[in-house]
């Protein structure tokens, strides 16, 4: 696997390629700071998962993320931001912006494996389940979720609420061209984002009108869970 680390900070950058690297045998690419990443990812680079840092200067993580995601051969790049920033303003910011997941600095080994396991999880292909089970085997749990991402369940439950919106309004249709693939990468990566991985894979499959449907049934579910727990 191909991973792009992005920290203007080089002792984080080599901390973060480490633990990168602890988790499997990959190919690891670094730049210094997001004006780098872009001209690489600009250039041809195809990085499988980026791992970038949040605040940088010349070109900050969310502002390197919003060009990713209105690029359409780059939209459904997995991308996990790291920050320090744990407030629920930067989380907004992150969210809206389609982040696929979010790491809050001093990172762990485990924090890191967890994005690889909750992003390329790997169903078993020998079990025979429906499509609505398949979305509660592979979705996190909500407490799980909320750990992850740092924040209460009072505030992933608002992240949910504003997913399903996001959603419900797709239902209506989404835009054509670039924009619609932008809208549909910003959709797939709020649920990757939020635990529901199920939703995330269907959304990358046709008829999307049947997807979308099978995304607001999965976050539907995580809102009662949330509520439960």
């Amino acid at each position: 696997m191909n991973v792009l680390v992005v920290d203007d900070d080089v002792v984080a950058r080599m901390m973060l390629m480490h633990l990168v690297d602890s988790c499997g045998s990959h190919a690891i690419v670094e730049a210094e700071d997001g004006e780098d990443a872009w001209r690489q990812l600009a250039g041809g680079l195809q990085p499988d998962i980026v791992f970038c840092d949040l605040r940088m200067p010349h070109l900050s993580g969310i502002e390197l993320l919003q060009r990713v995601r209105q690029t359409p051969l780059l939209a459904a790049l997995p991308f996990v931001l790291v920050s320090a920033a744990s407030d629920s303003a930067t989380m907004d910011e992150a969210a809206l912006a389609g982040a696929s997941g979010y790491i809050v600095k001093p990172f762990r080994h485990e924090d890191v494996r967890a994005q690889f396991e909750r992003l390329f999880a790997q169903p078993d292909a020998n079990e025979a389940i429906d499509a609505a089970d398949a979305a509660d085997v592979n979705d996190e749990a909500p407490d799980a979720v909320a750990r992850r991402l740092g924040i209460d369940l009072d505030r992933l439950r608002l992240y949910l609420d504003g997913l399903a919106r996001q959603l419900q309004a797709a239902q209506g249709g989404l835009a054509e061209g670039a924009e619609g693939i932008e809208q549909c990468a910003r959709l797939r990566a709020g649920c990757s984002m939020l635990g529901l991985h199920g939703a995330a894979a269907a959304l990358d499959r046709a008829p999307l009108a049947a997807s979308l449907t099978q995304a607001q049934a999965a976050v539907a579910r995580q809102i009662e869970r949330a509520a439960r727990a």
